[in-house]
Order: structure tokens, then C-alpha cells, then sequence
């Protein structure tokens, strides 16, 4: 890999073979202490005509990483910002549902993160917002929904912080990091640093099978009593994530954990919906969605009783009506 950011990749696809990934619910108790205890583009009604550089289901950055997306459907965009390690794979369930009610869904791979270049530096909140804000030009957009799952709600925030809310009109927050997740004597109710670097040190010792502990057990929720574990998610989570740059998603743990938002929260003037389950035990109701909602200004939160962090795919149908309500309303 090279170490100049400025170098442009191959933007192919890497082949990934699907393993059958274990069981393992311990990674809560080990690395987490506490609650972690702690295409072509559509037609769009809300869009100008694209520019930019961009090349089918690709857009280069002014640094020279190229950006994958996915453009579905036609009219008013929506767009997705996903979590970490993943890609825009996982809000597929999402966009399939938006673009198939006469919006338009756009999706990219965050620099780093699936199919997109694994550029040695950027990896931090800033050059997301503006990647994001590429994708928004290159494409056009106007009148958007920016929804933001987990880092992806960081990545929104700093947008919105950054770039304002000139191209946006509504906002969606769903188990989004936001405003602290990192334990400081003005965020006490947020995370020990030792919680990251545990997951820093995880990632490091056997990044496989660190993407198999985290799907198997606090993520989705599988390492309660009573669940049942979706081998098809845990199998999904870790492809994605191991589509990943092994730097880029190692930088991005303290990308999410250790950027304070709070500023960039306060800007937002735009009605805002905030999603969050109230057993989230990646990043806990109580320093994130319920402080975003204090922040926000014409925010309403909606909290899912006993849902995990990934609930965008354990409550799909009920989180998509949500949704879409909002989009609507």
C-alpha cells in the first residue's frame, strides 16, 4: 500500500470468499467493559444535472481516492452514510425500500471501506465530510434526506458542521456516535479510553475474527439471553468489514470515538429524527442519542425498546416505516 494519498488506486473490486464466521459472544465481556458498556445516476426531481469527475459508479476525490456509490431509483435523493467497518452494502435493505416509494437512494463506500481506495491518510472526520460533500456535488443533489447509521452519523454531522445544510433538508440519526463517545471530564457519561484501545488491540491481533466477535455478540444483540443469532448478518458484517483497509478501519476507531461533535450538532437547523435503541450496547442510549436530542434544535427522538446497534436490520420493517414517515412528513 502506498503511503501517498495523492496516488490514485485500482478501483476494482476485491475478491472476498464468504467463510462461515463463529459464534462468539465473549467479545462484550473481553474488549467491551461496562454498557460497550460503556451505476448510473437516476433522474432526480431534487437533483441539478451532475458534474464533476466521476465515472460510472465511481468519483475522485481532489486527493485522487476514488469513491464507490450506488444511485437507485429517481426523484427526491436520500442519501445513506454507513457505519463502521462496513459499506454502502449495508443499508441495501434501506435503499431497495426509499427508491422503491419514488425517491432516490445514494450510497457510497467511505474512503477506506469497501470497494473504495484504501488511501494511507484522511482517515479522520474531516476528509469523510468532505468526500461526502464530493459526492454531493459530483451527483447534483439538492433537497436531500442525509441519513447517518453510527460513524455514519458522525460523518453526517461534520458534513453539516463543515459544509451547512444548503443541499440538505432533512437529517436521520440512527444509532449515530454523536456528540461523544470517548469519557472526558466534560463527557462523563461517555466511554473509557481503554474501550478503544481494546478494540484497536483486537483489530490488530486477528482482524478476521475481530469481524466475526463483534457481529456474533453486541452488535446485533446475539449475545443476549433468548437470541437467535442470523448467521446470514454475521456473515454480511464481516465481508464487509474485511473488504475494508486493515489502516483505514484501525484509524477510524478513533475517527468515531475520540471526535467531538458537539459543535457541529448545534449548527444543524434543519428537522432532525434521532433513532436509537435503548439495549445499544456499542454506543450507549444515554451519551448519544438522548444528548444528541438535547443538542439538536427541531429534533425528535424515537427509542426502540430493548433494540441493539444494528437495528436497521434486527427492526428493518419498523425502522423503514419510521423513515419513510419522516421523509414524507
Amino acid at each position: 500500500m502506498s503511503k501517498n494519498s495523492n496516488q490514485k488506486q485500482n478501483p476494482a473490486r476485491r475478491n472476498i470468499l464468504i467463510g462461515s464466521a463463529a459464534a462468539a459472544g465473549g467479545i462484550a465481556a473481553s474488549l467491551i467493559p461496562g454498557t460497550l458498556q460503556a451505476a448510473q445516476p437516476g433522474a432526480s426531481s431534487g437533483a441539478s444535472k451532475p458534474h464533476g469527475q466521476h465515472s460510472a459508479s465511481y468519483i475522485t476525490t481532489k486527493d485522487g481516492t476514488q469513491l464507490y456509490y450506488k444511485d437507485w431509483g429517481a426523484g427526491r435523493p436520500v442519501v445513506f452514510c454507513h457505519g463502521w467497518p462496513l459499506s454502502s452494502d449495508s443499508w441495501e435493505s434501506q435503499m431497495m425500500f426509499v427508491a422503491s416509494h419514488g425517491y432516490r437512494a445514494v450510497a457510497h463506500d467511505r474512503r477506506g471501506h469497501g470497494r473504495s481506495s484504501q488511501p494511507w491518510n484522511g482517515n479522520d472526520m474531516d476528509t469523510y465530510a468532505d468526500d461526502l460533500a464530493t459526492v454531493f456535488e459530483t451527483l447534483g443533489l439538492q433537497d436531500a434526506i442525509l441519513v447517518g447509521f453510527s460513524t455514519g452519523g458522525g460523518e453526517v454531522a461534520r458534513y453539516l458542521g463543515r459544509h451547512g445544510t444548503k443541499r440538505v433538508s432533512k437529517v436521520v440519526l440512527v444509532s449515530a456516535v454523536p456528540p461523544l463517545m470517548l469519557k472526558t471530564p466534560a463527557n462523563p457519561g461517555g466511554l473509557p479510553i481503554d474501550v478503544f484501545d481494546g478494540l484497536r488491540a483486537a483489530q490488530l491481533a486477528n482482524r478476521s475474527q475481530f469481524y466475526k466477535d463483534v457481529p456474533a455478540g453486541p452488535f446485533y444483540g446475539f449475545n443476549r439471553p433468548g437470541a437467535k443469532p442470523s448467521q446470514g448478518l454475521i456473515d454480511s458484517w464481516w465481508m464487509q468489514g474485511m473488504q475494508g483497509g486493515h489502516k483505514n478501519t484501525y484509524d477510524s476507531i478513533a475517527a468515531f470515538a475520540q471526535t467531538d461533535f458537539t459543535e457541529d450538532l448545534k449548527k444543524i437547523d434543519v428537522p432532525t429524527l434521532i433513532v436509537h435503541g435503548d439495549d445499544d450496547q456499542i454506543v450507549p442510549i444515554d451519551a448519544a442519542g438522548r444528548a444528541s436530542a438535547k443538542l439538536i434544535r427541531n429534533s425528535k427522538l424515537i427509542v426502540y425498546p430493548g433494540a441493539p446497534h444494528g437495528l436497521t436490520d434486527t427492526h428493518k420493517d419498523k425502522f423503514n416505516a419510521d423513515l419513510l414517515a419522516f421523509i414524507q412528513s
